[in-house]
């Protein structure tokens, strides 16, 4: 097996920046999709949604210049472009029902080989109580896309034949980007898009234990 190195969290949100077009609706979840907003390519306008009811996120503020009642869904301070608006809740959510926005980064805890989604709740003692908005976000945006680690702690793969866990949603997810790979779930199966340098096809495919075809 060659020797390869996994992106850095940054590095997989710069990744994912890359694929996001000009002029795109996008919702960025909880966690890792946070990071995208820090690395979204210069020249081009993106309009960031926040379901607590915010459009026109830009990059996380410098430190020092925090804002506690300017925040993401997350709780995180963030930053208002010109021409940013905040708005009700309810309103927020009629955006994710309804359409309106092109794409959804997600995290996962779980994604399967046909793209279901599970990404709420490990059934541990503790955790997050309900689906929340990742549910509405799921379904409602045109592209579902996934932003995680590829193993879990254990190396066990978190991209699987069949979701373990509570489902969010149903061949919801376009896109997997991943420390180690980035792939696509279609009507044919999972396709690579890229892989790290160094790491194999073969060796991939025993990684998640599934077969994966090349990306066209």
């Amino acid at each position: 097996m060659s020797p390869y190195t996994r992106r850095s969290k940054d590095e997989l949100a710069r990744r994912v920046a890359q694929d996001i077009f000009d002029g795109a609706y996008v919702n960025l979840g909880i966690g890792q999709p946070t990071l995208v907003a820090n690395h979204l390519p210069a020249g081009i306008e993106v309009v960031l949604h926040s379901e607590n009811g915010i459009l026109g996120m830009g990059p996380a503020p410098a430190t020092g210049q925090e804002d506690y009642d300017l925040i993401n869904a997350g709780k995180q301070p963030v930053t208002l472009l010109p021409g940013g608006a905040y708005f009700h809740h309810a309103d927020s959510f009629a955006m994710m029902r309804g359409g309106h926005l092109d794409i959804c980064v997600l995290g996962a805890f779980q994604v399967s080989a046909n793209g279901d989604l599970a990404n709420w709740s490990t059934g541990e003692a503790g955790t997050i109580p309900a689906v929340g908005g990742a549910m509405d976000l799921a379904v409602g945006a045109k592209q579902t896309w996934v932003m995680m680690d590829l193993l879990t702690k254990q190396g066990a793969s978190k991209i699987v034949p069949t979701c373990t866990y509570p489902l969010t949603g149903i061949s919801c997810v376009k896109r997997v980007y991943t420390d180690l790979a980035t792939l696509a779930c279609t009507p044919n199966g999972l396709q690579v898009i890229d892989i790290v340098p160094g790491l194999e096809h073969a060796e991939l495919e025993r990684l998640i234990g599934l077969a994966l075809s090349r990306f066209p």
